[in-house]
């Protein structure tokens, strides 16, 4: 694994960011830069595997620094470090092949479950898009909102994860008052550490199938649309650890 380059603008919060994603032993080596000729010239030493993205890097800015990442390193996977008004920036990205974005303070525990998300999907190929806002992810995509019970509409994410765990679930929020079972709960653990629903059945005595049936039900408890967000939800409700 050829790590992760944290390239930030800002040296408070690019060491701040290399210290956090020291902490998240999924991501390898960490990097740094704070423009984006460091970036590239980083990434054709050793291509990364993930690479957190400042989107208000100085010029050329953050669209062409992740249009000339993909001409050099074309299977890393990009994340926007950006804040949920900024949709102009973040379309243009995701159009370009970013994978989401975080806020720059993300925690350790956020990082985590994203990295095990990024990590266990496949890299979109960038297309054009026809979006104007980030209110629906594409497959494989997440967003910090998504972390978040979505305030616009009821939007449904038809595409199943890397592992088959279905993210169908409309987003309508979480069910009030229902408890995730303890069985529930292992899978969701599972799901933190970055396992597949064959290595979590595997680990607890079920077939594939079940193990998909109690994520689709976490999910919807949960008013999660994915593994990263069911995830982050769970570790910020104490549910895991």
């Amino acid at each position: 694994m050829a790590g992760v380059v944290v390239c930030h603008g800002s040296a408070v919060v690019r060491e701040r960011l290399v210290v956090t994603s020291i902490g998240v032993p999924a991501l390898g080596p960490v990097r740094a830069a704070s423009s984006v000729d460091e970036l590239l010239s980083l990434a054709r030493r050793m291509p990364p595997t993930v690479v957190l993205l400042d989107a208000h890097l100085a010029a050329p800015g953050a669209i062409e620094a992740i249009r000339r990442l993909r001409a050099v390193a074309p299977s890393a996977a990009i994340v926007l470090l950006a804040l949920p008004d900024d949709t102009v920036a973040l379309d243009r990205a995701l159009a370009l092949g970013a994978r989401g974005f975080l806020a720059p303070d993300v925690g350790r525990a956020e990082l985590s479950a994203v990295a095990a998300h990024v990590l266990a999907s496949p890299v979109l190929p960038a297309q054009p898009s026809t979006r104007t806002s980030v209110d629906v992810p594409s497959q494989g995509s997440f967003r910090a909102s998504d972390l978040r019970t979505p305030s616009k509409g009821n939007p449904t994410v038809t595409a199943p994860d890397a592992n088959g765990a279905p993210v169908g679930v409309p987003t309508t929020g979480a069910i009030p008052g229902v408890p995730l079972t303890k069985r529930e709960i292992e899978v969701l653990t599972g799901m933190s550490h970055g396992r597949s629903n064959a290595q979590i059945g595997a680990e607890l005595y079920l077939s594939e199938d079940t193990v998909k049936t109690h994520a689709r039900r976490l999910f919807r408890k949960l008013g999660a649309n994915d593994r990263a967000q069911a995830v982050a939800i769970g570790l910020r409700r104490g549910l895991i650890q």
